[in-house]
């Protein structure tokens, strides 16, 4: 498992994890027993997913050693002004006395309350009761005045990132600040990506599934990318993508696939 580092101080995120989003707590809990015994050392879940607990049940059971494990939760939009009390709930939720990566889950632009809960999330990040922060969802603009307003650069900004949207002005911008890019739905959540032929062409010549050949793109370009599944044998797929690499013609394929597609909601709008 590759990992990167989000700070000077060594505080390193493997490269890929798994996420939960609309997962019950009961499948979470399965879900992450299966991906830590098949390597994964990451997890990312959040408050509005709703599986916390499922979460905490698994990393307590797996018995994989804490300091080994990388958790990430996220402060949803409706508690940008009570954050250390959502934080210390969603501890109470995972069972655990800190967290590896705390989230701005969105900037919410509508509320106005992104840089105070910034200064928040400063503060559990001084306290030590996160390893690191970041936000997710933010963009070039939300981003520059969180930073223009505040004391700590995010270290990294998870965003929707797949082959049909590569976000190139994001990264380039995370790039010149020090910010990496977490990419979510790195798969394109089962909306076409997977079918692509230019993704058969590489999925035959390299005898690799469309999701192998999409990640092992994510991990080149420098990405954390959290693919989501509940189902064990994709699980074990998923992070079968660190013994072949993908060579010059193979990343111009893929990106020449960027079609500036979104398929989530848009984090200049939402909230």
């Amino acid at each position: 498992m590759n990992s990167l580092r989000l700070y000077r101080d060594g505080v390193e995120i493997p490269q890929l994890g798994l996420g939960v989003w609309k997962v019950t707590d009961d499948e979470a809990e399965r879900a992450v027993l299966t991906a830590l015994e098949a390597g994964y050392r990451h997890i990312d879940t959040a408050t509005l997913y709703r599986n916390e607990e499922g979460v905490g049940r698994a990393v307590r059971a797996s018995g994989v050693p804490r300091e080994k494990l990388f958790v990430t939760t996220k402060l949803w939009n409706s508690d940008h002004d009570r954050v250390e009390r959502a934080f210390d709930e969603s501890l109470a939720r995972l069972g655990l006395d800190h967290v590896d990566l705390y989230l701005i889950h969105w900037p919410a632009p509508k509320q106005n309350k992104y840089v105070q809960a910034w200064r928040g999330l400063e503060k559990i990040y001084r306290d030590g009761r996160a390893r690191a922060i970041g936000v997710s969802n933010f963009t070039v603009g939300t981003l520059t005045r969180l930073m223009d307003e505040t004391d700590i650069v995010p270290c990294i900004n998870q965003i929707e990132l797949h082959p049909y949207f590569q976000q190139h002005e994001m990264r380039e911008f995370h790039d010149k600040n020090g910010i990496l890019t977490e990419a979510w739905s790195p798969l394109g959540s089962g909306r076409g990506l997977l079918e692509d032929p230019a993704l058969a062409v590489l999925s035959d010549k390299h005898n690799r599934t469309p999701a192998q050949i999409v990640l092992r793109w994510h991990i080149q370009i420098g990405n954390v990318a959290i693919p989501k599944s509940v189902t064990p044998s994709r699980i074990k797929e998923n992070i079968d993508v660190f013994d072949f690499i993908l060579d010059r013609e193979d990343m111009a394929a893929i990106g020449a696939m960027n079609a500036g597609r979104r398929l989530g909601l848009d984090p200049e709008t939402s909230g």
